[in-house]
């Protein structure tokens, strides 16, 4: 393990962590909420690949990533993003994005990859969707 980081180890529930980036899972009713916290870039992006392909894996998968924690977003996390969006897709799911800051919403802006989302202004809000 490198960075000190702690691997994800299952389904469900759990946390991962490394330098820059930590990311917790939980499940909130039929919905599993990720929450990244930090700074999701090349070299962290593996950090939430893993916990959110195990749960887009899921048959029907209702995924909600709180980005509030979120301070940075480049393209290889935006990658992770759309890849298990097309999972949970795949699985007869979906991928939800909630309160973006601003440094974050502007990099799905720019792209365009916010139009592929349900963006949601907090997670409150998608949760209750």
């Amino acid at each position: 393990m490198r960075d000190g980081m702690r691997r994800y180890q299952g389904k469900g529930v759990g946390v991962v962590s490394g330098a820059r980036l930590r990311v917790e899972v939980r499940r909130h009713g039929a919905s599993a909420v990720v929450k990244p916290e930090g700074e999701l870039d090349h070299h962290t992006a593996d950090l939430l690949r893993e916990p959110l392909e195990n749960c887009a894996e899921e048959v029907g998968a209702r995924i909600v990533v709180d980005c509030s924690g979120l301070e940075f977003c480049d393209s290889t996390g935006l990658n992770v993003l759309l890849g298990a969006r097309l999972k949970a897709e795949a699985a007869g799911g979906s991928v939800h994005l909630a309160a973006m800051r601003p440094v974050v919403a502007r990099v799905f802006e720019i792209t365009g990859a916010g139009a592929v989302f349900a963006v949601h202004s907090s997670l409150d809000a998608a949760l209750a969707e």
